[in-house]
């Protein structure tokens, strides 16, 4: 979302288009990185399977599209490959911004950090900027209440009262994506059961496990 809300601002103040969000694409090597940027620049060719005509498409378009921020979201479906894929990724990275003075925007989970600080020559060229998780405050409590407003249930749950937002904010551990999942499946539980509302005790009932505590959760160790 603030991907989106940056590349949209920059178009309403910008007569060309100068920055471009690329979803990078699952797959270790160059031949995906490279098929998801002409894909995020609508360019035909993403289903080439050499290499190196695709490299040579990309550059005409880099030449002459002359962007000057690319967004990588969910830039770590990259670095998924062997060590020698992941230091041509991040040849290609270092040699656009040389050769056409491209910023590279990295954004995705904290592997990113890992193998950009790997070696000081990456960790110099990007600046880390990490988006904090929420905390217990107003903007926390507002949060809940724009959850309940959406969900589709009869009765009230009341999400930012004290006990109930203090539940929901220590299984969620402050990410927005764990907080809408934990409300979310509580919702779906109050309407099967017929209750209509979110309880802490439902909450409870539904067993769930803080992100950091699932490497040593009961049901991985059932998987084994």
């Amino acid at each position: 979302m603030i991907v989106e809300r940056f590349a949209v601002e920059h178009l309403r103040t910008s007569s060309n288009q100068r920055v471009w969000i690329v979803q990078t694409r699952e797959g270790a090597g160059l031949g995906h990185l490279y098929a998801s940027i002409l894909q995020a620049f609508q360019a035909p060719g993403g289903a080439i399977w050499n290499v190196s005509r695709k490299a040579e498409q990309l550059d005409h378009l880099l030449a002459s599209i002359k962007p000057r921020v690319l967004i990588f979201d969910e830039f770590h479906n990259a670095l998924r490959g062997r060590s020698r894929d992941v230091e041509g990724v991040f040849a290609f990275l270092r040699r656009i911004g040389r050769q056409f003075d491209i910023s590279p925007v990295l954004v995705g989970e904290v592997t990113i950090y890992d193998f950009v600080n790997a070696t000081s020559e990456m960790a110099t060229r990007f600046e880390l900027v990490p988006i904090p998780r929420w905390q217990y405050d107003e903007s926390y409590l507002m949060l809940l209440d724009s959850l309940e407003a959406a969900m589709p249930l009869a009765k009230a749950s009341d999400l930012s009262d004290e006990k109930l937002a203090r539940r929901i904010f220590s299984l969620s551990e402050g990410l927005i994506g764990e907080i809408a999942s934990i409300v979310t499946k509580a919702a779906v539980a109050a309407l099967r059961s017929g209750t209509e509302r979110i309880t802490k005790a439902g909450i409870d009932e539904l067993g769930y496990i803080p992100i950091s505590h699932r490497r040593n959760a009961t049901l991985r160790k059932q998987l084994i």
